[in-house]
């Protein structure tokens, strides 16, 4: 095949997809204000934002002051999107000078005390979600002339996919909702400071950080498994070198240029742009089994944190494929949808005649514009691209008929994947995800996602995935988009681990998320949360399929013994390792990590079977004791004495009493490894990588080849610009 004059279907999807992604979403995070209000505004007054990444998860600790320059007392309203997989578990506001933790209390119960304290002149905070789309902060009064405080802190797992780890801080909004955004304008600018600081403490080497839209980021290297990076516009860093060896990479910290603001002070940050931070592992790293615990002491029952990261030994697919594109050209992707049309021409300028291809569109309803299969000749080709330019970004987003009409005439005897490329919400036609879920199980097909920008229906696109064995990517439009469909094309393009099942022998386990793992395609982890007892051990057998049935049998050794097992081509494949368990304390933010991951199986489970009063209750009841923001939950705050009046009971300031004095504990100490196979293996390949390095496929397959690789190799290293210490 001549590479020069030819191309994959993978390496079209990414040209198609890169051109899509990399314009930015107009809407940001910011204070909310009704539109053609006559009320004069608030400010932000600094924006602080410190993120500590260790031990496979995340806890992100924002600081606010909002400021009233006017002499009547006004309500702020901050809205922000919801952050991938995170749990809200801390809203702290100032009053009278001192910090008040918000207490959790039923959605529509908060909001109604929030009002009645509201129009009784009280100080009260609120934290509510919006489903997917937003967390929204309301402060009932902000004082004329005054400042006021508020802190939100909130936990995710963190997962590394080939070799390369991510965090996103969202601060677009992604232009979804239309009634909130027919309501409200939002303002995103910080007036004075603005700081983002983020540590990280590996349990495994790091080569390198990046933050590809944010090159004004100061990244230091503590040594090999500990980094800071640092964002500082306005006022003085909090991120300092102490360590000799500490070496300062990358560019200085940078101010942003003042551009003013109607009250005369300077605006020194735009809250309209995610910050997405890259690392990249040391190369040749073993596939490991990670576990975390946290048993408080004098309990027999603590909760676990367990990541299995797999050897790369998932050789390439070689045999011909069929791919449907199903393209959104909704109204929302107007700004966007000009570089679409040139990808699209771009991209099949070069494509490889040998595999066939559809393309679907949809807006409000679902037109096929190739006109059934094609093979991908420059002349089916040209008159393909002809079509898709005749048409223009406008109207609803009616998703199942793009995805019911990308079914259609599939042909059993070819290997088939279904690209949606899709930044909306099913707003017309059907919409229930049960119905969507029903429709995807009718097909043996692998459907994979790009879920474009923050306020996307996530738990529909991730559900969709799932059920059909694909997977989907979030990206955002600060994301290295290159780097992110590299990844995409080394899972499509090689084997996949398919009917994935987990065993946990030796120790007493319950309450197992998820219950039913997914595919595992090359590069994911697998993170499952559960519950464990007594650290001295059971005979019993507990799966995914079974979790909640134990042999409590004869004592045995204080062993976990985990065997991940597999179908890889259809023939059984089977992993294992059995290492001790230690009861730790060190981590008690894993008691709210495990409720949450209860929690969104519960909220999965409603949205495809519907609503259920006994769900709902589990979740709130969940929420309650572990002190988190859910669609049925909110977090509420209030002058101290006015609890004991609602008759709301004060628990969770024990709770983060106890979270931070931990954190603070942790932050004296060095980076700790959380592997606990090193004894036992559970996998005898290297985990892969971008590089080449690692067991099966790293030269690609399918119609992956050598050349394609090493292109999509040098535009990763010429756009991630890792920076390395001299």
């Amino acid at each position: 095949m001549d590479t020069s004059t030819s191309i994959s279907p993978m390496r079209f999807v990414i040209m198609l997809v890169m051109t899509v992604f990399l314009p930015a979403w107009a809407n940001a995070a910011g204070l909310l204000k009704p539109t053609n209000s006559h009320l004069p505004n608030l400010e932000m007054r600094s924006h602080e934002v410190n993120v500590t990444i260790e031990s496979g998860y995340a806890i992100t600790t924002i600081d606010q002051v909002f400021h009233n320059p006017n002499n009547i007392p006004l309500e702020a309203i901050y809205s922000f999107p919801v952050p991938e997989k995170a749990a809200v578990g801390q809203f702290t506001y100032w009053i009278n000078g001192q910090p008040i933790h918000g207490e959790v209390v039923e959605k529509q119960k908060a909001r109604e005390i929030y009002e009645q304290e509201k129009s009784q002149g009280r100080d009260a905070g609120l934290t509510e979600q919006d489903s997917y789309k937003t967390f929204d902060i309301s402060i009932s009064q902000v004082q004329p002339l005054q400042d006021t405080r508020i802190r939100l802190v909130y936990f995710q797992p963190i997962q590394v996919d080939t070799g390369i780890g991510r965090y996103v801080y969202p601060l677009e909004e992604g232009g979804v909702d239309e009634k909130k955004l027919a309501f409200w304008t939002a303002d995103e600018r910080v007036r004075e400071k603005f700081n983002f600081n983020l540590e990280m403490k590996s349990g495994y080497p790091i080569d390198a950080f990046r933050l590809p839209q944010h090159p004004q980021a100061a990244i230091t290297r503590m040594d090999s498994q500990h980094w800071l990076v640092n964002i500082d516009a306005g006022g003085s860093s909090t991120v300092s070198s102490q360590a000799e060896e500490a070496t300062e990479t990358g560019i200085p910290n940078a101010s942003m240029a003042p551009t003013g603001s109607e009250s005369g002070s300077q605006e020194v940050y735009r809250l309209d742009k995610d910050i997405v931070v890259y690392w990249r592992l040391q190369q040749g790293l073993p596939g490991a089994i990670d576990l975390v615990t946290y048993k408080p002491a004098g309990q027999s029952r603590g909760a676990f944190m367990m990541t299995l990261t797999p050897g790369d030994d998932l050789a390439p697919i070689n045999e011909g494929r069929d791919w449907v594109l199903v393209l959104d050209r909704s109204g929302s992707m107007s700004g966007k949808y000009s570089t679409l049309i040139e990808g699209v021409r771009k991209g099949f300028a070069k494509f490889n005649a040998n595999d066939r291809i559809r393309v679907v569109m949809f807006n409000h309803s679902a037109q096929e514009i190739s006109n059934g299969w094609q093979q991908a000749t420059p002349e089916n080709l040209k008159r393909i691209a002809q079509l898709i330019e005749g048409t223009t970004a406008e109207g609803s987003t009616n998703l199942m008929d793009g995805i019911r009409l990308g079914l259609k005439h599939l042909d059993a005897d070819r290997t088939t994947a279904i690209w949606l490329v899709t930044d909306g919400v099913a707003n017309v036609g059907e919409t229930r995800q049960k119905a969507f879920l029903d429709l995807i199980r009718q097909q043996d097909v692998r459907l994979f996602t790009f879920v474009m920008g923050n306020s996307a229906n996530r738990p529909l696109l991730d559900a969709l995935a799932k059920h059909s064995h694909g997977f989907a990517i979030n990206i955002s439009s600060s994301d290295d988009i290159v780097g992110q469909l590299l990844q995409a094309s080394s899972k499509v393009t090689h084997e996949a681990l398919h009917d994935v099942e987990v065993k946990i022998d030796g120790v007493k386990t319950s309450d197992i998320f998820p219950e039913e793992p997914k595919s595992l395609y090359r590069g994911e982890q697998l993170i499952i949360f559960g519950h464990y007892f007594n650290n001295r051990g059971f005979n019993n057998q507990n799966s995914f399929n079974n979790q909640n049935s134990f042999d409590q049998g004869k004592l045995s050794q204080s062993k976990m013994k985990v065997t991940l097992s597999g179908k890889r081509s259809g023939k059984p494949v089977t992993y294992t390792s059995e290492f001790p368990i230690q009861d730790q304390t060190a981590h008690p933010e894993l008691e709210r990590l495990w409720a949450f991951a209860q929690i969104d199986h519960l909220m999965a489970e409603q949205q495809e079977f519907g609503e259920d009063a006994d769900r709902k209750d589990a979740v709130v009841d969940l929420a309650k004791e572990f002190g988190l923001v859910t669609d049925y939950t909110s977090m509420l705050v209030l002058e101290e004495d006015r609890f004991k009046d609602y008759g709301i009971e004060r628990n969770i300031g024990k709770r983060i009493e106890e979270e931070e004095k931990a954190r603070t504990q942790r932050a004296s100490q060095p980076a700790v490894s959380t592997r606990v196979d090193t004894q036992q293996p559970a996998f005898s390949s290297s985990r892969s990588s971008h590089s080449g390095s690692g067991g099966g496929g790293s030269s690609g397959g399918g119609s992956m080849n050598l050349w394609v690789i090493a292109a999509l190799a040098l535009l990763w290293t010429a756009t991630m610009n890792f920076r390395k210490p001299h």
